[in-house]
């Protein structure tokens, strides 16, 4: 039966007209920009640019007197509901998505240093994080002062008057330190910086650093947000807690006048809570381009929807696998937080009471002059576990830190993370948690 109901134009497609040509018909015809579908999801904005109702529209949105979408190196509707999505689960006011997590980093980091502004990172850090921090930061003239996530006079020690941000993340990769996300911000807080915490593996689903204290936080999307690994993206968070307006000779890049926007203040603008969001989107995404596709932001979508059931699978399967592990011969040491003995257990307890996450490590027996060709062949047996630099994914995941994720820190840096050529790192899918088991102790029997 044929649908008379609806007009094709509000049905969202414009009626065929036998006036145009060929060339102009292939182009225009079958769609009305500022169409509203009803989409029981949201759908995939897979555009470039966007098309402006007047001259007037667009002089607005490019001065920033008014909000909107200009171009999608900036944002996209499907990037939109995404950035309220994340902001939302972490209990934040708003959110910046980019095109990976670590670009979601160096972004937020850019925009809190500004221009001569100086770093404290935590010794336990991802290894690419820790590229970023000592290499690429300081060829910008950003220097970065690494200490002991877990030394409360050192984190004091190493801020200067030129410092801007303090970083670390809320469970380390890889050997799963648990951050006293407390105790760090209120020292952050004392001299008058923000906290800033990748909390990739920790998630939303099992803690909040801005109830803890922490006033941006980062994901890389690609990890457990989305939870496929089929793509990469990244969030950063603002909490709204951070007050830049009470010291506005120390962030002229919020409180003074914006360069290229004549006079505006984007404190006076946009606000707390909005004001960050604005100069990383304005600046940092626009002038050097890390977007996210809007079919990433889509397929990261879906797998937020199953997050808190994926998480909750992976980390109670994790912790068994830990336990495990910690009686097996062939096995020195298991990180993992969960365990009772474990130097952050206490924390873990404190902060993590959902669970701890899935990505942890454990130590092979022997000494590291002769253990890494048993490394190789412990990964060379595994049938479930797949060697892949990545975690969080639905798949249960093996890396060897020492010489892939971590490759590039110097002995000293790996023993300071508390990795070692021993330290086996795993990220726990949703298999069978028998299976992963059994898999485990065949590769360790047979190596």
């Amino acid at each position: 039966m044929t649908d008379v109901a609806v007009p094709p134009r509000e049905r969202g497609f414009a009626t065929p007209s036998i006036e145009r040509g060929f060339a102009t018909t292939q182009v225009h015809t079958g769609f009305t920009p500022g169409t509203t579908w009803s989409t029981a999801v949201p759908p995939i904005h897979q555009t470039a640019a966007y098309e402006f109702s007047s001259l007037q529209e667009a002089a607005d949105l490019f001065a920033l007197r008014k909000a909107g979408i200009i171009y999608s190196r900036n944002a996209s509707p499907t990037q939109q509901v995404l950035e309220e999505r994340v902001a939302a689960l972490e209990g934040g006011v708003s959110a910046v998505a980019v095109a990976s997590g670590q670009a979601a980093v160096a972004v937020t980091l850019l925009a809190l240093a500004g221009r001569g502004g100086h770093i404290v990172a935590a010794d336990q850090l991802y290894g690419g994080t820790v590229d970023l921090l000592q290499d690429t930061l300081d060829d910008f003239g950003i220097p970065v002062t690494f200490v002991d996530q877990d030394d409360a006079d050192a984190w004091r020690a190493a801020i200067t008057p030129q410092t801007r941000v303090l970083f670390a993340e809320t469970v380390a990769n890889p050997i799963a330190q648990v951050l006293d996300i407390r105790l760090v911000a209120d020292i952050a807080h004392e001299a008058g910086v923000p906290l800033v915490v990748d909390s990739t593996v920790g998630t939303p689903a099992l803690i909040r650093p801005g109830e803890h204290g922490a006033d941006f936080v980062v994901h890389s999307a690609t990890k457990f947000l989305s939870g496929h690994g089929t793509s990469l993206g990244g969030v950063v968070v603002d909490q709204g807690t951070f007050d830049f307006g009470a010291e506005p000779g120390r962030w002229p890049q919020f409180t003074g006048p914006y360069r290229r926007f004549g006079d505006l203040v984007l404190w006076d603008r946009f606000g707390q809570g909005q004001a960050f969001a604005a100069l990383v989107k304005s600046k940092y995404v626009h002038d050097l381009g890390p977007s996210l596709s809007p079919f990433n932001a889509w397929q990261i979508l879906q797998g937020i929807e199953t997050l808190d059931l994926r998480v909750a699978r992976q980390s109670a399967s994790a912790l068994t696998i830990a336990r495990h592990l910690a009686q097996h011969p062939s096995v020195a040491r298991v990180h993992h937080p969960g365990l009772a003995g474990n130097p952050w257990h206490d924390l873990a307890q404190r902060y993590l009471p959902n669970g701890v996450p899935s990505v942890f490590s454990f130590d092979l027996v022997g000494s590291e002059s002769d253990v890494t060709a048993r490394v190789a062949r412990v990964i060379e047996e595994l049938r479930i576990f797949r060697l892949v630099a990545n975690l969080g994914d639905a798949r249960s995941l093996v890396a060897h830190p020492a010489s892939m994720t971590h490759s590039h820190l110097t002995a000293t840096q790996r023993a300071a993370a508390g990795i070692s050529l021993n330290t086996v790192r795993l990220s726990i899918g949703i298999e069978d948690p028998a299976d992963l088991v059994a898999d485990l102790d065949h590769a360790l029997t047979r190596s």
